[in-house]
């Protein structure tokens, strides 16, 4: 009996000494394989060219970086892309980073599909060393993407053709009254005789003094510099029939009437309504920084300079930050894997030089936008300071979670003023209406 128990007590005893070696043995394992253990994520981004290549390259680094995240990709052109990336959202499986376009940030935020980042760029990153963060940031300071590569407004002149009509360049003291003045002398008829010259007739212009196309590089930042402006501080009630909105669109309206800037009809004569100012056919532009690549292309000998000021002394440059966006509904071990790319992108130095080689946009990273890299690349040399200064006084192009919607609403009516199918108290009071309905059927329901 007593040897029965003191066996039993042994057993026992070498049961608990082998479970508990084999618990060590396993939580060992186990946490070698986690220390190895590969997380796949999926990045998305639209197409964009030779920048595709590039794109590739820095996902290659990255994974050199970061053996223990593979990642795959998913892209294809703008349209189609976000196409099927509200298709994805909808089911659930989007990629758990993707390139948003800087517009389309608040969509993604306010639908619940972004994910709140901002504990981690207090974590990991110095907020003023970089330009744009704060255009992702909603009203109560969640921050909801991070910059990719920064567009920002700026005006482009043609210097040949300003020399041709012996006029002085664009500056900073500029107002929106003397550029119209300006590209009085600019515009040319068919016979030669300018906007200036008794005769000169405005349905036939081969010159135009200005260029004027869409939201961001035509009637936004006149909108804003004169005080107005589409939607209210929250970006949930349209401002749209108000007084200084009434007098900035005066201003485009008689010029598109004088022919020195181009109306909805002159531009559709051009294989793209972005053609007039490359191609030789207007001596100025509003123009984001990406409108370098094909002046450059075309080689015209341009420059310039920060928007001219309203009435008032008011400046505004219309900004899209495009940004990378963390999948809300990915799972934290990819989410974190997507956080890692985000930071591998903003705050290598070597990243953000090889794409700001490409020139299409304003680097994010402070120290490599000031830089010779930035400032001083490429054969033509421009003034991309102006890019740099615009920041001041830059804003978004009051985007929200129905900025698309909204957006046709307003530009449906306003074309009918540029058109002169209606008055413009009439285009401003319809437009009003119709973005009020759409922002209360989103917001107010």
């Amino acid at each position: 009996m007593k040897y029965s128990q003191k066996f039993g007590l042994l057993l026992l005893l070498s049961l608990i000494l082998a479970f508990a070696l084999a618990g060590c043995s396993n939580e060992s394992d186990a946490d070698s394989e986690n220390s190895g253990e590969q997380v796949e994520i999926k990045l998305g981004y639209y197409s964009s060219g030779s920048a595709d290549e590039k794109m590739e390259e820095l996902i290659d680094q990255f994974e050199e970086k970061h053996p223990n995240i593979k990642v795959t990709t998913q892209n294809a052109p703008y349209s189609q892309f976000f196409q099927k990336l509200d298709t994805q959202i909808a089911g659930n499986n989007a990629p758990d980073v993707w390139l948003s376009d800087g517009v389309l940030v608040s969509k993604y935020a306010e639908r619940g599909a972004a994910k709140d980042v901002t504990d981690w760029i207090e974590r990991d990153l110095n907020k003023d060393e970089y330009y744009g963060l704060d255009f992702n940031k909603d009203a109560t300071g969640k921050y909801f993407a991070v910059p990719q590569g920064i567009q920002i407004g700026a005006l482009f002149y043609n210097k040949d053709m300003f020399d041709e009509a012996g006029v002085d360049y664009p500056d900073d003291t500029w107002t929106w009254d003397q550029l119209q003045e300006t590209a009085e002398r600019l515009t040319i008829d068919a016979n030669g005789k300018r906007a200036t010259d008794d005769g000169f007739n405005s349905d036939a212009v081969n010159q135009y003094g200005m260029t004027f196309f869409n939201i961001t590089e035509g009637w936004m930042p006149v909108l804003k510099s004169y005080g107005g402006g589409v939607l209210d501080e929250e970006l949930k009630n349209s401002v749209i029939d108000s007084k200084e909105n009434k007098e900035a669109m005066k201003w485009m309206v008689e010029g598109m009437q004088k022919g020195v800037l181009t109306d909805p009809s002159d531009l559709q004569s051009f294989q793209s309504p972005m053609s007039p100012f490359p191609s030789g056919t207007a001596a100025m532009r509003i123009g984001i920084y990406a409108r370098v690549l094909a002046a450059n292309e075309t080689g015209i000998n341009y420059d310039v300079t920060v928007l001219p000021k309203g009435p008032d002394g008011k400046r505004f440059a219309p900004v899209i930050a495009n940004s990378w966006i963390v999948n809300n509904n990915s799972s934290d071990e990819k989410a974190e894997a997507a956080w890692e790319w985000v930071k591998f992108w903003v705050t290598e130095d070597e990243v953000q030089k090889e794409w700001a080689e490409l020139g299409e946009a304003v680097p994010v990273k402070k120290s490599v936008a000031n830089s010779d890299l930035f400032l001083n690349s490429g054969d033509n040399k421009i003034n991309k300071q102006a890019f740099l200064d615009s920041f001041e006084f830059a804003g978004t192009l009051d985007t929200n979670a129905v900025w698309s919607e909204w957006l046709q609403k307003f530009n449906d009516n306003i074309n009918r003023a540029f058109l002169n199918e209606t008055s413009i108290e009439e285009a401003l009071q319809q437009a009003d209406k119709e973005v009020t309905k759409v922002l209360d059927d989103f917001y107010k329901e």
